[in-house]
């Protein structure tokens, strides 16, 4: 789906999208990794496709490093790019909204082509706030108990505030930073907005104890939430070093996991007999 540059040239073995069926037909893989992102705007400066590039960017360097560390052996998906959004989002030229319904029949078909293929673990590599995977996974967990399918949010592996100074939610210094370090070639700094960001202007929803969607349109003028001007392809390597290190940890232990029993905590009851003492 991305054009390969020289560093993702080594990962062909990992990335569906660019491997061949006689690469893969006699080897085992033990986990699925599902990159998944959206179609928008992101401020006026990095590329539509910003949340698949970047699931998908992650992605493939946790399946490299896995594989190197401990023998691990993932594929990588092509990353989706139906994302949900925002009221204001979807007048903007060509940003496409995926239904919820639509996003699930999308992950049942997935996994239920990977199921009858023998497949049973998968990880959903999430690039895009607006995706939300529980309400779908606790379905499917009905329909295929023995598939462990869990999800994730790559920029939520590490700490952010060890890495940025100025935090945002859209197209923000994280986002800028981490396609500087992927794709430089793609982010066009001379082109990009300030990011400036409305809150509600009612206090339980600023702070988060009402929710209802927000209308892009209102909140952002240039759609990014968050400034840019501080981003550095530095910072974006420093992150995403973070990021990789603790999916690769997770990876590890996630992939000897063959039922959904073994990734809980098994306490054995301390039972304590009190003997009468004679004297």
């Amino acid at each position: 789906m991305f054009h390969l540059n020289e560093r993702n040239r080594m990962k062909e073995e990992f990335d569906l999208s660019v491997t061949t069926y006689g690469r893969v037909k006699d080897k085992q893989f033990d986990v699925v990794l599902l990159p998944w992102g959206a179609t928008e705007p992101h401020n006026l400066h990095l590329p539509y496709l910003t949340d698949c590039i970047l699931a998908h960017a992650v992605a493939l360097d946790v399946a490299e490093r896995v594989s190197k560390e401990y023998g691990v052996h993932c594929m990588v998906m092509p990353p989706m790019n139906m994302g949900a959004q925002n009221p204001g989002q979807r007048t903007l030229p060509f940003c496409i909204h995926a239904r919820y319904e639509t996003q699930k029949a999308i992950l049942n078909d997935i996994v239920s082509s990977l199921y009858a293929q023998g497949f049973r673990r998968l990880l959903i590599v999430n690039g895009h706030g607006g995706n939300v995977f529980k309400p779908m996974i606790r379905d499917l967990s009905i329909d295929y108990p023995d598939f462990i399918i869990a999800s994730s949010e790559w920029w939520k592996m590490a700490d952010a505030k060890d890495f940025f100074e100025e935090l945002g939610e859209h197209a923000d210094e994280l986002e800028t930073s981490v396609m500087m370090y992927y794709h430089p070639e793609w982010v066009h700094m001379d082109e990009a907005g300030e990011g400036k960001g409305n809150s509600f202007a009612l206090k339980a929803m600023r702070e988060g104890k009402v929710w209802i969607p927000r209308d892009w349109n209102e909140v952002t003028k240039d759609t990014g939430i968050g400034n840019p001007m501080k981003s550095s392809s530095e910072k974006g390597r420093r992150f995403v070093e973070a990021v990789v290190c603790e999916y690769v940890e997770f990876l590890q232990a996630f992939a000897k996991v063959n039922e959904s029993a073994s990734l809980y905590e098994k306490k054995e009851r301390n039972i304590t007999i009190e003997l009468d003492k004679k004297i």
